[in-house]
């Protein structure tokens, strides 16, 4: 069943009910498209780390591939279903709350008397006159008995909002106000006589209306935060970037490199909030990740990982979907329900994301029950649940890295040794032949360019890495490092740009503490001096008097510890992490699904830590 925009309202319950039903959820979004095209090398590289991947991840765009395998766009802006992630959805209920405190009379421009319960709205002079016109119409209205609905003019949302006030405490029964739009979308309020019981059922029908607007706008979304709070294992190919679109798109943006400010007192903190101090994000992504999808396992790594490895030689979607049909698996029957008509894997729709995912979730069921295999006796049915593929758990696949085969969401990453990586700088003219020439005595070699001018190359024997390095300390076009001193002179790069960074906003800090503290010292300075100073007004020299100067000191003496000190307890206090930690551990207990199965390390399979 295809559910579009037009058939999502009315299918949702069918969604939910499938939700609850399910043993896991198989997902895929399309968007492996960084490993198509030209700029495949400048995104990937085989000696990234975790963290250079995340980040090349982000910047990543998938739409050059999904326009190749013939992906609609024109059905995306058509027949695509909304969506919102948590703070849009936050931002629109306030905008409903607020709309429903100015309708009740308790928005911004009401006030309470101390002597009554109910009191007038304050109203601007120049809208006092239009007021009192509603008012008497209103009074008509009540006072006719063959009327019983007033449409009043368009008129603008401030004038609405002094309408809505106004009534609410002149007329708390026996009418009930209710905004329209005319053909020309121009917003008018409708005025009705009703009883306290009509009044009451009408608002009720206005608030159930609001909270379906609501429901509509947020969308899809619910469809995911069901399946993360159902706890379940979800499935994905490949699915790092899966993930990460989906708890971007549906929950709230990547973390990024933020800064941190030095200071609340800041210079610039009020312009920007966030200064001075740059900060890692996969550790923050990771704990996001889990707090929105608590299990979660990649059939590319387990497909790369023993069992499988030595049996399955092709790890792609189409080809293990092939070989898992094959001995020793046996793939699982599909019998589909009524009204859902089945995917054929006979006539392959690759790269259509719903069928993706259909032969993920029979690539993973058919590797999970060969896992049964092994056991005394022998299980031919292993569920989603079975402590079996636990050690496949919260490890996702890392495309293209030589020797960090995933992502660890639940700990640090793999750590190789990389003794035997070479990093080389040389001219923009190379080619990967002038590479292979120059390290032709080396023997087998492999080259994982980073850019135009650089290129790491690894060694089948380490201990010839110092021997190349040697033969380019007289090179004038290239230059050989080991992968141990590029990555400390990366290193400290980052501390020196980190260091400047902080030096130059706490000098600018100090400069303007200072300034501000000398000013006033001084200013008070001169206006005691004057209380006593005769009525003759000389010129005063440009030049500070010794008790100036003496002053100045004394007070930038002062400045420089204790605000410094105040500097740098308000980075800590103020940090921009410690906030979206908290946020996140809210976010965690919200998610977090009744009766989730408790953690235990797995016996008979474990995801090795070297590869």
């Amino acid at each position: 069943m295809e559910i579009i925009r037009s058939n999502f309202k009315s299918n949702l319950h069918k969604v939910y009910e499938a939700i609850e039903e399910a043993d896991f959820f198989a997902i895929d979004g399309e968007f492996s498209g960084i490993s198509d095209g030209p700029s495949v090398t400048a995104l990937t590289n085989g000696f990234d780390t975790p963290e250079e991947r995340y980040q090349k991840l982000k910047k990543s765009s998938s739409i050059d591939f999904l326009a190749s395998q013939g992906f609609d766009f024109n059905k995306v802006f058509c027949n695509g279903i909304p969506y919102l992630n948590h703070e849009e959805e936050r931002q629109l209920r306030e905008q409903y709350d607020e709309k429903r405190l100015q309708s009740n009379g308790a928005g911004a421009l009401s006030y309470v008397s101390p002597n009554t319960s109910k009191c007038p709205v304050t109203i601007p002079e120049d809208q006092k006159k239009f007021i009192d016109q509603v008012v008497e119409k209103i009074e008509n209205l009540l006072q006719s008995e063959e009327s019983k609905n007033l449409d009043l003019e368009p008129c603008t949302g401030f004038q609405r909002k002094l309408i809505y006030q106004t009534l609410s405490w002149k007329y708390p029964k026996g009418i009930h106000v209710d905004t329209l739009e005319t053909e020309k979308k121009e917003r008018y309020i409708v005025i009705s006589k009703v009883d306290e019981e009509e009044r009451k059922r009408r608002e009720q029908q206005k608030l159930a209306k609001e909270q379906e607007e609501l429901n509509d706008a947020v969308g899809f979304s619910r469809v995911i935060h069901a399946i993360a709070n159902s706890g379940k294992l979800v499935i994905g190919h490949n699915m790092l970037l899966d993930v990460m679109h989906t708890v971007h798109q549906f929950y709230c943006p990547l973390p990024a490199l933020y800064l941190l400010p030095i200071s609340s007192k800041c210079l610039f903190h009020e312009v920007f909030p966030a200064c001075c101090l740059a900060q890692g994000d996969l550790n923050e992504f990771k704990e996001m990740t889990t707090c929105v999808f608590p299990r979660l396992l990649d059939t590319k790594l387990m497909a790369s990982t023993q069992p499988f490895k030595d049996i399955i030689n092709n790890t792609s979607l189409a080809e293990l979907e092939k070989r898992l049909k094959e001995t020793p698996f046996n793939p699982p029957k599909v019998e589909s329900a009524e009204g859902f008509p089945s995917y054929d894997t006979a006539t392959e729709q690759l790269h259509e994301a719903g069928y993706d995912a259909y032969i993920t979730g029979l690539c993973f069921i058919s590797m999970a029950n060969y896992l049964g295999s092994f056991l005394s006796p022998p299980k031919i049915h292993v569920s989603a649940r079975s402590k079996l593929i636990e050690p496949f758990f919260n490890k996702l696949f890392l495309m293209r890295v030589m020797d960090i085969p995933y992502l660890n969401l639940e700990g640090p990453d793999l750590q190789p040794k990389r003794d035997h990586v070479l990093h080389v700088t040389f001219p923009k003219e190379w080619k990967t032949s002038d590479l292979y020439q120059l390290f032709s005595a080396f023997g087998n070699i492999h080259i994982s360019w980073i850019d135009d001018t650089s290129a790491f190359v690894s060694l089948s024997q380490p201990e010839q890495v110092q021997i190349a390095v040697n033969t380019s300390k007289y090179a004038e076009s290239y230059r050989i490092q080991t992968y141990a001193q590029y990555v400390g002179k990366k290193r400290e790069e980052k501390q020196i740009k980190r260091k400047w960074t902080e030096d130059t906003w706490q000098e600018v800090e100090r400069k303007r503490l200072n300034t501000q503290c000398i000013s006033y010292a001084l200013n008070h300075y001169y206006h005691t001096n004057s209380l006593t100073a005769t009525s003759t007004v000389g010129k005063r020299n440009l030049s500070p008097s010794p008790a100036e100067a003496d002053l100045e000191a004394r007070i930038s003496g002062e400045i420089s510890d204790t605000e410094l000190e105040q500097t740098e307890s308000c980075a800590e206090s103020l940090s921009e992490g410690k906030k979206k930690a908290k946020k996140l551990k809210r976010m965690k207990k919200d998610l977090s699904p009744a009766g989730a199965i408790p953690d235990s390390p797995a016996k008979l399979f474990e995801v090795p830590d070297t590869w």
